[in-house]
């Protein structure tokens, strides 16, 4: 796909991974929906980018913001021909613990949130991207999503967030083949350690410290780095059906 005919639906796009690919988007032509819950940040980055960016709050887990979100971007652009999904949670919690068993409602929160959120926005904007004109590749859109090294790597205190990724991981397939007689493509995005807002909680020495985990570059990713692959995907049309480690080589030791 051109990257300047993108119309994209940016989950989690205020901060973190989202926000620098919604950057890399529009820097090159394209148009997108910043789509978060953090109304300060969202409108924020909306105003600073100007009118080829839009934001709409949104939680992810529910069909009927999800759709209403959808009929925004397409009162303002015309069309939704992209997904990336990065909202995502994270929580620590071994499975037996010190103060007794992994909550089971943290563990559902996270799956909520991660796996059957980003199911949510891929089925309800496949069934609008269905009905987009081809482009000469044949492409009627992309879709990607967010997975991580924790879906193949997984430390101890990870089960939830594990599980949650493993799904976004394992489903890139079998809605790629689904999704193919449309024209639309499906992609994963599985990162390594990255500067989100995850670590910003953490001090700097804490940070470089994980960064040099990494053989090379040993440093924590840029989140720029995401939107840069997010961008060659949609880019490259036979790009399809696979999950992509992003992780400057990094396997994850049990703790």
């Amino acid at each position: 796909m051109e990257l300047e005919e993108v119309v994209a639906v940016v989950t989690g796009g205020a901060s973190g991974l989202g926000e620098a690919t919604v950057r890399k988007i529009v820097r090159n032509g394209g148009r997108a929906a910043i789509v978060d819950q953090n109304d300060r940040k969202g409108e924020e980055l909306a105003q600073e980018i100007g009118p080829s960016a839009i934001f709409v709050k949104t939680d992810v887990t529910s069909e009927e913001e999800i759709n209403r979100m959808l009929d925004v971007c397409l009162a303002t652009f015309g069309k939704v021909n992209t997904v990336v999904n990065c909202a995502g949670i994270v929580i620590g919690e071994k499975v037996v613990g010190r103060e007794g068993p992994h909550h089971l409602e943290s563990f559902s929160k996270v799956i909520e949130v991660n796996l059957i959120g980003t199911f949510n926005v891929i089925r309800l904007a496949a069934s609008k991207m269905q009905e987009n004109d081809v482009n000469e590749y044949g492409e009627r859109g992309v879709i990607i999503n967010t997975a991580s090294i924790a879906a193949f790597d997984g430390q101890i205190g990870q089960a939830a967030y594990s599980a949650s990724k493993g799904g976004v991981a394992g489903m890139t397939l079998p809605i790629s083949r689904e999704l193919a007689r449309h024209g639309v493509r499906v992609m994963a995005i599985a990162p390594g350690l990255f500067e989100t807002p995850m670590f910003e909680q953490l001090p700097e020495e804490a940070r470089d410290a994980l960064g040099k985990m990494t053989p090379f570059p040993q440093r924590l990713g840029k989140p720029y780095e995401f939107a840069k692959l997010a961008l060659s995907i949609i880019d490259n049309p036979m790009l399809n059906g696979e999950v992509i480690r992003l992780d400057g080589a990094i396997r994850m030791q049990p703790k």
